[in-house]
């Protein structure tokens, strides 16, 4: 295809073309697994805003260059150095652009096409999985892995894990861990699994789907490039209900460690290796976004929980242990469930508490 419009400046690692009705964002941050700076949210934010009101334009696609990720979620790095030099409201005011250019997305008044390959974390998955059109490799490895660094399931997660089959959203949240591509769809994080070589080439497939509505692309994409979706995690769902169907993240664990179902064990390894104030906090937002049922709450009520955490010890011990020194081992700071303010974690997801 050939561009009618010269691309947008790379210095903001993202790029943006015009082929006749189709526009195509890629954010290009490839050596860095396209992870997000404050430029890049400007300038996906400056382009789909642009692209929205231009009625030269009838589809609009969203993708990452390179093989390792379409995005592997904000700059931890960044977000390590505002927390530790006292910039935490120059981060939140990051943090505010980011959730509204998910919501933009996810109110995007055209065709919006976003395709996960690769590793798809965290503020990867709030560009990709709010979108209209939402594609997903089988190998792509999605998930919020917040809890791991002391932080918290963020750019609306919790309003798609609330959202997932039973209590699987509680399960991911506190547990951190990641899912496939191909069980992306089950659970609510994309529309379509696609084949690897659509993926490849899947500019030079979109000029057939031109003029069509957001649900007659997703059904056009189903049959013609579809890839099988998996159905393997329906046979957890027994134990992860039981265990996450608690009253209390305590509970949670409680039930977990008397069972002897070998997916449950480990599961009560991911918890405890958590920070148990994220494992918390994931607990209460996700319930209180399954209570919502609205993105927009989710996202505010999602800021309003990182406003809190920035202040607690347990994130900058977080990414210091797993992306700084990478020793793996944070000391966090209560160190046990049972330690952690429960009462006042629920009244802050609940809005109660500033």
């Amino acid at each position: 295809m050939e561009s009618r419009r010269a691309p947008a400046g790379t210095a903001t690692n993202v790029v943006s073309h015009i082929y006749g009705p189709i526009g195509h964002i890629q954010l290009d941050r490839p050596a860095k697994l396209n992870a997000l700076t404050l430029q890049m949210l400007t300038e996906l934010t400056r382009v789909l805003a642009a692209w929205a009101e231009d009625s030269s334009i009838s589809l609009v696609l969203l993708t990452g260059r390179g093989e390792r990720a379409f995005c592997a979620g904000g700059d931890i790095a960044d977000f390590h150095r505002a927390i530790t030099t006292g910039s935490h409201q120059e981060f939140i005011d990051l943090l505010a652009m980011e959730f509204d250019l998910d919501y933009l997305i996810s109110s995007y008044p055209k065709p919006l096409i976003s395709l996960a390959h690769g590793i798809t974390m965290g503020g990867g998955v709030g560009l990709a999985s709010h979108a209209p059109v939402r594609l997903a490799t089988s190998s792509a490895t999605m998930g919020m892995p917040e809890a791991k660094i002391g932080y918290t399931p963020d750019v609306g997660g919790t309003h798609l894990l609330a959202n997932a089959p039973g209590h699987f959203g509680e399960y991911f949240a506190m547990s951190a861990a990641s899912f496939t591509g191909a069980d992306a769809v089950y659970l609510g994080f994309a529309d379509v699994v696609v084949t690897d070589s659509f993926a490849e080439n899947i500019l030079d497939e979109l000029d057939e789907l031109v003029g069509l509505s957001s649900a007659e692309i997703i059904s056009a994409i189903e049959v013609l490039h579809g890839a099988p979706e998996s159905h393997a995690l329906e046979l957890s769902q027994g134990w992860v209900d039981h265990a996450f169907s608690a009253d209390s993240p305590q509970e949670v664990l409680e039930r977990l460690e008397q069972m002897v179902h070998p997916a449950a064990r480990q599961a009560t390894q991911l918890l405890l290796a958590n920070s148990p104030s994220s494992v918390s906090s994931a607990f209460y937002t996700v319930r209180q976004a399954r209570v919502d049922q609205d993105l927009r709450s989710a996202l505010d009520r999602e800021l309003r929980v990182a406003r809190h955490l920035m202040h607690q010890p347990d994130l900058a011990e977080g990414i210091r242990a797993q992306v700084i020194d990478k020793d793996r081992k944070p000391q966090w700071s209560p160190a046990f469930i049972s330690e952690v303010d429960q009462h006042g974690l629920r009244l802050l997801a609940e809005g109660s508490r500033d």
